[in-house]
């Protein structure tokens, strides 16, 4: 006999387990289903730890710039300190329990497992079979993709789960993949003494961002020392037992460690979802304006295709609860969706980049300043670099894209979110007051170019 709840939640990551909470504390009865850790990728494999590696990292290359600024200063790098803050602060050493008993308190029920959709209410578990009363849930979110290099399978490579378990550095490190995972555990491993190569397939690293960002970056990493090689496919891998060797464009390349950092994936056909008519081959699930994909049934976060972001996750779940509690008002907007890749400099970016409004057929404008260029770069001097670029509909005077690069980009781009989201006219940027010397600065300097 199936057990029954008002809603079903499967899979339990940042934007699962908010939108659980939210509906047992208004009342409904509410089963959680999760097969891993409560509270999904980011706070024990992605997002925190990540950063706090990024923290440490960035404050040995901090303290190198002392010569340009100050005087002179030592680093001797230890990645001791960073590992026992991952394992103590952030995950308790991959330990769900604060998480469980926080949605246990709220009222939900935790349930163990592997969920598979078997009709537009009913799920399996295992033996065990759920009914829904009101809505299912969906935020399985997605796993490292694992690329079918020969040679690859078998191996002891790292994907960012075993690299922020890491107790040390390692001597050397392969990274496959120069998106925005791969070039943060790169930069941040580099800056603890590890020898790093980065092979990325396609021709620029950052391939989701402008081509600015990325020959910006591109070029920091080098200067730092890191091998960066685009148009280069891993070929083949082989493991000795000590060290990887990676074959690609001809070349063998020896590291102690490799690190495969090449995207995302789900399956869609193991969640069950052709019990629901829909097609399975396809990478996403397409929602309409209150996250149902079926009636009833309710997806959220990177399934959906509209980035792989803890943000998008919680701000899809406050919606589909909303809807599902009886708000048929809120409804999602994905024309301002803000990114940040924490290299340093931090690339941070929201809405359209210029392909993608020329693409959709927009009067496009663009305009760039350089941060070195403004005061406040210049004041900063060691570790300046940076853009800033404005996309523009120039039909309709609004911002439709934005990029800051630079120190605190993800900070800067703040103004710039809100300037997309409420398609801000560019008159009235232009007349808005920027305060001196800071570095979102330079956006008025940018909006007065794309005049």
């Amino acid at each position: 006999m199936a057990e029954s709840a008002d809603v079903i939640v499967i899979g339990m990551g940042p934007g699962g387990e908010s939108a659980a909470a939210q509906l047992a504390r208004a009342g409904l009865t509410v089963v959680g289903i999760e097969k891993n850790l409560v509270g999904g990728e980011c706070p024990y494999y992605g997002c925190i730890p990540t950063k706090m590696m990024i923290r440490a990292a960035d404050s040995l290359a901090e303290a190198r710039r002392v010569a340009d600024l100050a005087g002179a200063a030592d680093t001797v790098p230890d990645f001791a300190p960073v590992a026992k803050r991952i394992r103590e602060e952030a995950t308790d050493t991959w330990d769900d329990t604060v998480a469980v008993e926080r949605f246990e308190k709220a009222g939900g029920r935790l349930v163990r497992g592997t969920a598979e959709v078997t009709g537009p209410r009913t799920v399996r578990v295992g033996e065990r079979e759920f009914e829904a009363g009101r809505a299912i849930l969906i935020n399985t979110g997605t796993d490292p993709a694992v690329p079918p290099i020969p040679g690859l399978a078998g191996t002891p490579f790292w994907t960012n789960r075993e690299a922020v378990a890491a107790t040390e550095a390692p001597e050397s490190l392969i990274v496959l993949g120069g998106g925005a995972v791969g070039l943060e555990l790169a930069q941040s491993f580099s800056r603890f003494g590890t020898r790093v190569t980065v092979l990325e397939a396609l021709d620029r690293i950052l391939p989701l961002e402008e081509p600015e960002s990325s020959a910006l970056v591109e070029d920091v990493l080098k200067a730092e020392g890191l091998d960066v090689r685009t148009g280069s496919a891993a070929e083949s891998v082989g493991h000795d037992g000590t060290s990887f060797t990676v074959q690609a464009g001809g070349r063998g390349l020896t590291a102690e460690r490799l690190l495969v950092a090449t995207g995302r994936r789900v399956d869609l056909e193991r969640l069950g979802l052709a019990s629901l008519g829909l097609d399975t081959t396809r990478r996403t699930v397409e929602t309409d304006p209150h996250l149902r994909i079926a009636d009833g049934v309710y997806a959220i976060g990177d399934i959906t295709g509209h980035g792989a972001f803890t943000h998008m996750s919680m701000y899809q779940a406050g919606i589909a609860a909303a809807h599902i509690l009886g708000d048929t008002k809120t409804a999602a907007e994905y024309q301002a969706v803000p990114r940040v890749t924490f290299t340093d400099p931090e690339v941070g970016a929201v809405g359209l980049t210029e392909q993608q409004a020329r693409e959709q057929g927009l009067s496009v404008a663009t305009a760039i300043s350089q941060i070195p260029d403004s005061t406040r770069g210049w004041i900063h001097k060691s570790g300046n670099r940076g853009i800033i670029k404005l996309v523009a509909d120039t039909d309709r005077g609004i911002l439709v894209g934005a990029t800051s690069a630079g120190p605190t980009g993800g900070e800067v781009l703040s103004m710039l979110t809100l300037a997309v989201h409420e398609r801000t006219p560019l008159t009235r940027l232009r007349q808005m007051i920027y305060a001196y010397p800071t570095f979102h600065r330079a956006v008025e300097d940018a909006v007065r170019k794309l005049a």
